[in-house]
């Protein structure tokens, strides 16, 4: 990418030729301001955006669970019921006030004497506080009345709120809710009790409740006069204190003191800084507006209100304004919307036909059906996918005519594709023999069409690669890599000793049909290749290595050239390097470099071998390039994936998503796949798609893949009831004779057991038509467990 607003498609072709990033700034776009040298820039008001795009990126995106459609969700509340207090709670709250309610009216009214309390254990006649044992201080006795009332009465409130549900009710209503609500609830609370506490202050008629009274007395009690209270200081020193004990229960339960720190911070931050630049709409690029790029802003916001912007140029410009593109502020104003395109030159998809969302990279594929085990999160929510979860990697098992083509894979390869366009993604699709090409041909960059002589692009079976090893590893994979009878190391070991050679006598790989000829042991292509290393000792050693290991027992090159027969079929020879100059060579290596567009489609039915070993040459090369760093998230899309799974290409799977690929694998079965391999393919992938009308053999490696779950069940069994006494048992004969039923009792057994999440009878039986389960792993961790998904939603 060029500062210039110019790219390069590096890597498609020989000769590269720079192409404009889009049409230039339309001269209809606003004048830019001038700005004198030192003077701030001018504050401009922005034209209101008011077109579609502007919209769709100021609509309200909230944080969402794994493969939740994030565009326009509403977060479920939780039920009211859920919020009820138990009746048992409520119990607990009222029966103790009962109680406190009875004894403190019997206290009052003397109907219980102080000498008959507890607290007449721990305070005989003869002693008080505020003296010695020696020299007890005596007290009148209306004056220890007061303190005794007001003992009495803290007992009294401390047991009410230990043997009842005070706290929880506490917490229900008032912990519970946001500020300030909860502030003004603690607030009204508190001034409810300073009533009760001090009801002269509030022109009440009722009697105060003995917390101040009490405390006067004790302080007589100690000082031995009524002299302190001669100070109007120290009494309201002291009415301070007793309205700061009274208060404190209620600001802890409030949250006073953290609420008003809050305020105070944002009142010190300023009224700027407390607004983020979230708060204000998308369309209007607060973020560069806070980077002092006004201009750019303002030109920006223009274009989005008179419509020449769309969803691909919005998510483009953000992007490279978060990558940090020196001269991002020339370029826009020189280019507007369309500056850093894509080097097609294009910015949109000719048609589009699902639901994007490409702020999120997200696409939607269906509707998470509410059932009884689904989260209430999910329940009749958007289904979407997006790169967090296909860095995981994907498996859709389902058979023929289920729609994993029409509801899966080609909404996912359209995703890809307008995401290349922004820059954060390459995407490779190979379409399924016979089936027909994934999309139209004007939305790829590079279209293979092997065995069509038609076609622009070749594919390079050598992934573009200039290490023998390395190449042999790939091809190897690709010819022999589904047999048990061949091993990958010697067959990687006999491609190597005539790849390095030839490349070192050449300066290229061979054409496969001329590999086939060396692996067969050809006499006159192994005499010229060994006249041409002739002066390279270490070469020459390699090639008569090769050369007696041909037609040995246990030779890999018979399996090898076998395979490669397959290749060399006249319809494809002018492919795979065979043709010369009628078609350039595409190396799959190019989408590790830029966000390319590129699909293979394999030959028509009657090749179905070909394409297999095709589809894993394909898959062998991705694994290979993905190795190499990147900002661009890369993605292979196997409409059919039918025999390309193997040993190798299972381990390498694992290793995807820390190189920020990811692969979507569409199976029209499992037993396509080797049987050793499906345990460690399903623990591989992250994401787990089971179409409607798989069989009970396909839904048992589901089951066993998602596990169980514990779940709470109730079993009510009836049992007969038989009396011993003569009247009930008339009465039962009597019942028995009117309803025809025995009488009986119910006895309810609650417990928890350990289900399956989903049989492989239900996954069978129980899936509708046009429906699919689906479970998902983004790259942070995050699960989603396997819910059912409405495809037609």
């Amino acid at each position: 990418m060029d500062s210039d607003g110019t790219q390069d498609a590096r890597g498609t072709h020989a000769n590269p030729v720079p192409r404009p990033a889009g049409p230039p700034r339309p001269p209809s776009a606003p004048p830019r301001p001038d700005r004198a040298p030192g003077l701030p820039p001018a504050v401009m008001p922005s034209p209101r955006a008011a077109s579609t795009v502007a919209d769709w990126l100021d609509e309200e995106r909230p944080a969402a669970r794994t493969g939740i459609w994030r565009l326009g969700y509403r977060p479920p509340s939780a039920p009211r019921t859920a919020e009820r207090l138990a009746p048992v709670t409520v119990v607990g709250m009222l029966v103790p006030l009962v109680i406190a309610l009875v004894l403190w009216s019997l206290w009052r009214r003397g109907g219980l004497p102080y000498q008959f309390t507890l607290l007449r254990l721990f305070t005989p006649d003869d002693w008080w506080w505020g003296g010695t044992i020696a020299s007890p201080k005596s007290m009148e006795g209306a004056e220890a009345r007061v303190v005794y009332d007001g003992v009495f009465f803290a007992v009294l409130v401390y047991a009410m709120g230990r043997l009842g549900s005070w706290p929880h009710a506490v917490r229900h209503f008032v912990a519970r809710r946001p500020q300030p609500a909860r502030a003004l609830v603690a607030l009204l609370g508190a001034l409810a009790a300073l009533a009760f506490v001090f009801p002269g202050a509030f022109g009440v008629g009722w009697d105060a409740l003995p917390v101040v009274d009490p405390l006067f007395s004790l302080i007589v009690l100690v000082s031995g006069s009524y002299e302190l209270f001669a100070s109007p200081l120290f009494t309201n020193a002291l009415y301070a204190v007793i309205t700061a004990l009274v208060v404190w229960p209620f600001a802890r339960v409030g949250g006073w003191l953290p609420y008003g720190r809050q305020l105070l911070a944002a009142r010190r931050a300023g009224p700027e800084q407390v607004r983020p630049a979230l708060a204000r709409p998308l369309s209007q690029w607060p973020g560069l507006r806070d980077a002092g790029q006004d201009e750019a802003a303002d030109l920006l916001t223009a274009e989005l209100a008179a419509g020449r912007m769309n969803d691909v140029d919005c998510v483009r410009v953000r992007r490279a304004w978060t990558a940090g593109l020196t001269e991002f502020r020339d370029t826009v104003l020189r280019r507007g919307g369309a500056a850093w395109a894509h080097p097609s030159g294009a910015r949109d998809l000719p048609r589009r036909g699902a639901r994007h969302d490409l702020l999120t990279g997200q696409v939607r594929v269906g509707r998470w059906v509410a059932a009884e085990r689904t989260p209430v999160a999910y329940h009749d929510a958007g289904a979407a996918l997006g790169p967090d979860v296909l860095g995981t990697s994907l498996l859709a098992v389902g058979p023929s005519g289920s729609g994993k083509t029409r509801t899966l894979i080609e909404p996912l390869t359209e995703a890809l594709a307008l995401q290349a366009l922004t820059g954060a993604c390459a995407v490779v699709a190979v379409s399924s023999p016979g089936s027909g090409p994934l999309g139209s041909d004007s939305a790829f960059d590079v279209i293979v069409r092997i065995g069509d002589p038609s076609s622009v692009h070749d594919l390079d079976p050598y992934a573009g690669s200039d290490d023998p090893d390395e190449a042999a590893a790939v091809l190897a994979e690709a010819l022999v890599g589904d047999l048990d009878t061949v091993s990958a190391q010697g067959a990687t070991t006999a491609l190597a000793q005539l790849l390095g050679p030839y490349r070192s006598a050449y300066g290229r790989f061979p054409a496969l049909p001329g590999l086939r000829e060396l692996l067969e042991g050809e006499p006159a292509a192994l005499a010229a290749l060994r006249e041409a290393v002739a002066g390279d000792e270490v070469m020459r050693r390699e090639l008569e290595a090769r050369v007696r290991q041909t037609g040995t027992p246990g030779d890999a090159g018979r399996a090898l050239a076998d395979r490669l027969a397959l290749l060399s079929r006249p319809v494809f020879a002018e492919f795979f390097g065979g043709g010369g100059e009628a078609h350039r060579a595409f190396s799959l290596r190019a989408v590790a470099h830029h966000p390319l567009r590129v699909r293979v489609d394999l030959p028509e039915r009657g090749h179905e071998e070909a394409s297999r070993l095709i589809t894993r040459l394909v898959l062998a090369q991705f694994h290979t390039v993905v190795r190499e760093r990147r900002e661009h998230f890369a993605c292979l899309v196997l409409d059919d994936a039918t025999g390309a799974v193997t040993d190798g290409s299972v381990r390498r799977l694992q290793r995807l998503r820390s190189q920020n690929a990811g692969v979507v694998l569409a199976l029209r079965t499992i037993g396509d796949v080797p049987e050793a391999l499906h345990g460690p393919l399903y623990g591989a992938v992250g994401c787990r798609m089971a179409f409607s009308g798989i069989t009970t053999w396909d839904g048992s490696r589901f089951a066993q893949t998602w596990g169980t779950e514990w779940v709470e069940t109730t079993e009510v069994a009836k049992h007969t009831v038989f009396a011993d006494q003569p009247m009930t048992r008339a009465i039962h004969a009597l019942r028995k004779l009117v309803t025809g039923k025995a009488v009986t009792t119910d006895a309810v057994t609650v417990r928890e057991v350990e289900r399956e999440r989903w049989s492989a009878s239900r996954l069978a039986h129980e899936v509708p038509a046009g429906h699919a389960v689906l479970s998902l792993t983004s790259t942070a961790g995050e699960h989603a467990p396997p819910l059912l998904m409405d495809l037609r939603g």
